[in-house]
């Protein structure tokens, strides 16, 4: 499997994934925490995936959605944007729309 199958595999799978430099447990970069605690709050299950595990994943992400930086969050198969474009909709009530627009459950 190519890391563009693997990639587009990840997510098509998962309603919500975020690809991010550390764990949702352990986020090892200030933005990837950013967007952790913002799907925390909101109560949204995502599914992080660590780009420092593989060189491959961290430049293939880059390169399966033309965007430069980690960390990039997927909502049923359509790329958001990173930290700044999550945030902003958050603050907006945005991001909460969109989940709710795509069908995927919140806890809060």
């Amino acid at each position: 499997m190519s890391i563009d199958e693997f990639i587009a595999n990840e997510v098509k799978s998962n309603d919500v994934v975020l690809f991010m430099k550390g764990t949702p447990q352990f986020p090892q970069c200030g933005f990837s925490g950013q967007v952790v605690q913002i799907l925390d709050h909101i109560g949204v299950g995502y599914k992080g995936l660590n780009v420092l595990e593989s060189a491959e994943l961290r430049n293939g992400i880059k390169d399966y959605s033309n965007w430069p930086t980690i960390p990039q969050l997927y909502v049923k198969g359509e790329f958001v944007g990173g930290c700044d474009i999550v945030r902003e909709m958050f603050q907006a009530g945005e991001l909460q729309q969109l989940f709710t627009e795509k069908g995927v459950v919140v806890a809060a």
